[in-house]
């Protein structure tokens, strides 16, 4: 087991999480998928406890900053992912314009046999990475490399500019302020 399996997020903490796809493929690239991503955060935030301070949601992985008010946040890890994989796999089923369907669907199926404790399909690596945010600094220096995220991956040219993350006016998420 590695390292950072080991490491556990307890609840009333803050905390940088890294939630990324198995094989760091690139599912995010469209806004449907992005969408049930956002759906279920709210979900989390409005009857979950979630705090959300900043977040991104990249091709293949996503960066939040939060906290769970009272309650486990790996166990709603757990559960978040575990619905997010299904709904996801279930659209790029029932996508007719998905030009990728049979290769992801295979890549999917490939990583639970591998893993071999998934029954039919595998979407997310299995650690979350959460790292403790213990003072001011930590929280703006994750904040600022989760922002610039999308900058350095060459999809935007301003942090601001990228809609699935809380450095946009426009984002689709409510997060809070430090």
């Amino acid at each position: 087991m590695k390292m950072s399996e080991f490491r556990k997020a307890s609840s009333d903490k803050l905390y940088f999480i890294t939630l990324t796809v198995v094989g760091w493929i690139d599912i995010f690239t469209r806004n449907e998928y992005k969408n049930i991503i956002v759906q279920n955060l709210k979900y989390c935030q409005e009857n979950e406890n979630l705090e959300i301070y900043s977040y991104v949601i990249m091709t293949n992985h996503i960066h939040l900053i939060c906290r769970r008010v009272d309650d486990d946040l790996q166990k709603l890890l757990g559960r978040f992912k575990s619905y997010t994989a299904k709904e996801i796999i279930k659209a790029i089923e029932n996508n007719p314009t998905e030009s990728r369907k049979d290769w992801l669907l295979y890549l999917f199926k490939f990583y639970a046999k591998q893993n071999g404790v998934f029954d039919k399909n595998h979407f997310w690596q299995n650690t979350n990475y959460p790292i403790e945010l213990y003072s001011y600094d930590v929280i703006k220096q994750k904040e600022n490399y989760i922002h610039l995220n999308p900058v350095r991956a060459g999809i935007v040219a301003n942090e601001g500019d990228y809609l699935f993350s809380s450095a946009s006016k426009n984002s689709p998420l409510k997060v809070l302020n430090f």
